[in-house]
């Protein structure tokens, strides 16, 4: 029988202090932990021993956190590994940059590391998955969405429309108001689009992931900008309502807003491929007029 692979940790700080109490630390709670205190070293060491999780500090002496993210991302065998930022308290601005570069969560020092530990095993819980059902909204997601469209292009759903919904805002949400709280808007709001679909077209209805924040939904043509116009009645005013009650309101919106955008191309639609069909999918997009602060 091969022995399971311990979840392997890489530590990419340059403060031996806290290299030393994490490696001890995580060691203690079963993981294996690989460090490093230069931000040149993470690529390569990433891609050769393909770690479960990254603990980035985003002060390093030779390349910042951002760069190191950036190379990681860009690389084919490193990016999906996910990424935990340690920023420091004041620091918001980097967290949210962060955020936008696909990092999963960050922890601020001085940190608690019982806390650390639990925000490591939530990432790991999720990274989990198969890749059959999103972990927070437990839609499809991955391969399955992938091998319908594939259908689609095939001639599969003749008479039907792609739509997509995107759920904006919610990187700058989880930052204001934890992850937790983040975790329930995207839920509650795909639970909101997917029963609208079910409702409207019933089983000839998929509704699924197109990436993290996207939904693409495949519905009867003729149904497509009815289920759009009901889903929009349905979220838009909603969304505000996750917001504590000061903070609501016109005077409110900004870009950075919780916000829906979406859109819907025929499945007659011509592709050249997979990705195409995704381009042409998220560039029918679009956004709600907004009032700026």
């Amino acid at each position: 029988m091969v022995a399971q692979r311990l979840n392997t940790i890489l530590v990419v700080e340059d403060d031996a202090n806290i290299v030393a109490m994490l490696s001890a630390y995580f060691t203690a709670q079963g993981y294996q932990v690989l460090t490093t205190s230069l931000g040149e070293h993470v690529a390569d060491l990433a891609s050769d021993e393909q770690p479960h999780l990254i603990i980035l500090d985003i002060h390093l002496p030779d390349v910042d956190g951002f760069e190191v993210c950036a190379r990681l991302r860009a690389g084919h065998r490193t990016r999906n590994i996910p990424i935990l930022f340690l920023t420091e308290a004041r620091d918001r601005p980097d967290r949210l940059h962060g955020l936008e570069m696909g990092v999963v969560d960050y922890i601020t020092k001085p940190f608690d590391v019982q806390e650390l530990l639990l925000r490591v095993g939530n990432i790991l819980r999720r990274t989990a998955s198969t890749g059959v059902e999103n972990p927070i909204t437990q839609l499809p997601e991955g391969d399955e969405v992938d091998d319908l469209l594939r259908a689609v292009m095939a001639g599969a759903r003749p008479g039907c429309a792609l739509a997509a919904v995107t759920l904006y805002g919610v990187e700058t949400f989880r930052e204001m108001y934890g992850f937790v709280a983040g975790d329930d808007v995207l839920r509650i709001s795909a639970v909101t689009i997917a029963r609208s679909a079910l409702e409207m077209a019933g089983a000839e209805a998929f509704c699924g992931h197109l990436d993290a924040g996207t939904l693409v939904l495949v519905v009867p043509a003729d149904l497509a900008r009815p289920l759009l116009e009901m889903i929009h009645k349905r979220l838009d005013a909603t969304l505000e309502f996750f917001y504590p009650g000061d903070n609501r309101g016109e005077n409110a919106w900004s870009r950075d807003r919780l916000r829906l955008a979406s859109g819907a191309i025929p499945t007659s639609t011509p592709f050249s491929g997979l990705e195409d069909l995704k381009e042409k999918l998220l560039a029918a997009r679009t956004e709600p007029s907004y009032e700026p602060l």
